[in-house]
């Protein structure tokens, strides 16, 4: 998308339930994203207008959240994130995650799985929730997504409501990981693609084993996976064209 297509989306995207701060955060990153970034964004039919939905995405960059939310209202979603708790203590930070109504994860603690109840109970009032399944960066050399944590598989099956898979790409040259400093010029181009929603139906109701858990969780990121390298080939034959 060109600027001026992007700034035509800044009244598009809704503002209802965002809350003061939150709002306030995306409406000052909001220039940043459409002066230096040269975004694609497809797929955004596969995310229902209403009802509960959990978006998984790949995570490459601490760009990704940025590039997540802007996917997540573009489709006409306000997201509530799953992020590490010790945002939630960082000044002006912690007023914009909590205004935005975010969810705490205490990452590498039984705490963890604390998170998932009040994500469950906002996928059951038909929110849409936001998750990165790798719960970190990739370590692959090559950008691929890793095994998936459990967390976005347990709570959308407890839920029941639908996974749908977002590949980003492109987060990574914007701000590289172990990087501080924003590489905006020349205009990077991000990709966000969503694909249709994981079919986990034959999982639905049943016990959630360990078994049923992986299952689950590998099909979901089978899925970013396969939208990830319909990307980065699509690229590929764009340069050699």
């Amino acid at each position: 998308m060109t600027p001026l297509e992007l700034a035509a989306w800044t009244w598009k995207m809704p503002r209802r339930g965002r809350g003061f701060w939150f709002s306030l955060a995306i409406d000052v990153l909001w220039p940043f994203v459409v002066l230096f970034v040269r975004l694609r964004v497809r797929g955004r039919q596969h995310v229902p207008g209403n009802g509960g939905v959990v978006l998984a995405f790949n995570h490459l960059s601490n760009t990704d959240p940025i590039a997540a939310v802007v996917f997540a209202l573009m489709s006409n979603r306000v997201p509530r994130v799953l992020a590490k708790a010790s945002l939630w203590r960082v000044p002006v930070v912690n007023r914009v995650m909590r205004s935005g109504g975010h969810i705490p994860v205490e990452r590498g603690t039984v705490k963890a799985a604390e998170a998932l109840r009040p994500a469950v109970e906002a996928l059951e009032a038909g929110k849409c929730v936001m998750a990165f399944p790798e719960g970190t960066f990739t370590s692959d050399p090559d950008g691929w997504p890793m095994k998936g944590k459990t967390g976005v598989a347990r709570m959308a099956l407890a839920a029941g409501v639908p996974v749908v898979p977002v590949a980003v790409w492109g987060t990574q040259d914007v701000l590289p990981q172990g990087s501080v400093l924003l590489r905006l010029l020349p205009r990077k181009r991000v990709d966000v693609v969503a694909g249709a929603p994981v079919d986990l139906s034959d999982l639905q109701g049943r016990e959630l084993t360990a078994e049923v858990l992986d299952e689950a969780t590998g099909r979901v990121m089978d899925a970013i996976t396969t939208m990830l390298a319909g990307i980065r080939s699509g690229r590929a034959g764009s340069r050699s064209a």
